[in-house]
């Protein structure tokens, strides 16, 4: 009679090799999402130089977020077909090479192609940094893990304008891109010095495992249609754009079909669709999107805020961040030591959520003439919230899966979280152009000769212009051409107020559904294969 010998326990780095890997992984998760934000300080000197227009260039910033959210759900698959080492290493790479393409770029389309290599490379670095980061830390400690890697989910989109501002104020465009290129060459060797293949990609045998091309097919033509949609609806006049409508019915046909396919036609899924039935892992994917919602119109909504309103420089508003950045680094860290102590995650997202819809409505409160405490305030607020939600939100969503089901629930989170950045971004685009329109049209309402106030305002100004040299016609004139520049920039003031307002009701009406969610605690087994899984 024989007796089967227990599997040997997994030997885990320690030391200086531990907090390598954990560099290489949370510096490649923020070099990819920084790229996601850093360029939109810069589209007025790009369009500028490459002799484009603003609208066209505004594809440098859509096509690396459609490839981003293709190829985040394909990334358990790629991982198991070309192992996740050589997809990583092969990614970073891509990344690196990419971004060199970008900053030599001739011209805009040039620069787009590139950028949407990029965006290929960057979605797989974003998917399997945690995975790393798990293999490095027992179970015990994998709480502290998912902290260390949140930070950099949030650092990346909350310093790419910082860093892009400083770069746009002082340097040529293209180091935006060249920055990169010394990054990626250092985690290119770190990783190939340091991260160790796991046991099942010595032998990887490719012919079993099938290639779903259909699903890959319908995932990229809807996933990418609704991406399209949602970041150019705005600036091309939605349905009264030929292209807009084409890929929205792209997005009507193939949608369904791609989930009918998950389902019911094939038997190897792209992306399993249902591990869906999990219950935390339904909700936790809309508060995921609501999450990333969040995120990104608050990365949009700040910065122009504060330099179309305040008239603050790039480098200024991205100073402004940085003790968020940093109260955020200091809680995340916090965050996983209370999730290690046993406390349910629920109550920590609950925590963040109250923290972030403050964040809105403080921020919905400003005026034109608010001074930089109160916006470090409000920023400092919003890095709390974003701490106590995201690390707490992504173990609550995956913790009541099975070990194999992780790679496909963490997918579909980390693709509900581009999806919900992608649909604030639209929201905020639309919404504010049409508060704009409301508060002008509300404002020039008032200005009437039998409103006093309105009178003396111009008669003032006339006089102001008339005492510097300037003919009395001339100067009735630019008396109502100042008056026109206040009263559109009261308006943004007023559009940008009520958006951040808006957000904040995202928040409160989506916070029942916390109370929804189980608290389940992640056994060892799953937790030992959500080292397998990409982020």
């Amino acid at each position: 009679m024989t007796t089967s010998l227990p599997a040997p326990a997994p030997a885990y780095p320690v030391g200086i090799r531990r907090w390598i890997i954990v560099l290489t992984a949370v510096t490649a998760a923020i070099m990819e999402l920084i790229d996601t934000s850093i360029v939109n300080v810069g589209l007025t000197d790009i369009a500028g130089s490459l002799g484009a227009t603003i609208e066209d260039a505004a594809w440098v910033v859509t096509s690396y977020g459609i490839a981003n959210v293709i190829v985040i759900p394909m990334t358990g698959f790629l991982q198991r077909y070309f192992g996740r080492k050589n997809y990583y290493i092969a990614s970073i790479i891509l990344f690196t090479l990419a971004s060199y393409g970008c900053g030599v770029a001739p011209d805009l389309w040039t620069l787009v192609f590139f950028r949407f290599l990029q965006g290929v490379g960057g979605g797989a670095l974003l998917s399997t940094s945690q995975g790393l980061m798990f293999d490095a830390f027992p179970p015990k400690q994998r709480a502290v893990a998912s902290a260390l890697f949140g930070l950099g989910i949030v650092l990346g989109p909350t310093f790419g304008p910082t860093l892009g501002g400083y770069i746009i104020d002082n340097f040529h465009w293209s180091w935006m891109f060249y920055i990169n290129i010394p990054v990626g060459i250092a985690a290119t060797f770190l990783s190939l010095s340091f991260i160790d293949k796991k046991a099942d990609e010595y032998d990887i045998d490719r012919k079993a495992i099938s290639i779903d091309w259909t699903g890959i097919l319908l995932l990229a033509v809807s996933v990418g249609s609704l991406q399209y949609v949602l970041e150019r609806g705005e600036s091309d006049d939605w349905f009264d754009d030929e292209v807009i409508r084409y890929l929205t019915g792209a997005v009507i046909l193939a949608l369904p079909l791609f989930i009918w396919w998950q389902l019911r036609g094939t038997k190897s899924p792209v992306l399993d669709l249902r591990v869906l039935k999990n219950r935390n892992l339904a909700i936790g994917s809309v508060l995921m999107f609501i999450v990333g919602y969040g995120l990104f119109t608050s990365v949009l909504l700040y910065p122009l805020m504060v330099q179309r309103v305040a008239g603050f420089t790039a480098t200024k508003t991205g100073q402004l961040l940085i003790p968020g950045g940093a109260i955020a680094a200091i809680c995340f860290p916090l965050v996983g030591r209370i999730l290690s102590k046993g406390v349910s995650p629920r109550y920590v997202v609950m925590a963040g959520y109250v923290f972030f819809a403050a964040f809105c409505f403080l921020m919905s409160t400003y005026t034109a003439d608010t001074t930089d405490g109160y916006y470090i305030q409000a920023l400092l607020i919003r890095g709390v919230g974003l701490a106590f939600v995201n690390v707490p939100l992504i173990n609550s969503s995956v913790s009541g899966l099975k070990p194999q089901e992780l790679p496909a629930g963490i997918s579909f989170t980390n693709m509900m979280r581009q999806l919900g950045g992608a649909f604030g971004v639209a929201i905020t685009n639309t919404y504010v152009a049409q508060r704009v329109a409301y508060h002008r049209v509300g404002l020039v309402s008032n200005i009437t000769p039998d409103n006093p106030l309105a009178t003396d305002r111009i008669n003032g100004m006339t006089q102001t212009l008339t005492a510097k040299g300037m003919n009395a016609l001339d100067a009735v004139g630019g008396a109502y051409r100042t008056l026109e520049l206040a009263v559109q920039k009261q308006s943004l003031l007023l559009a940008y107020l009520d958006t951040f307002r808006l957000a904040g009701l995202f928040f409160v009406v989506s916070f029942p559904l916390l109370f929804l969610l189980r608290s389940v605690k992640m056994d060892a087994a799953t937790a030992k294969a959500a080292a397998d899984a990409a982020h």
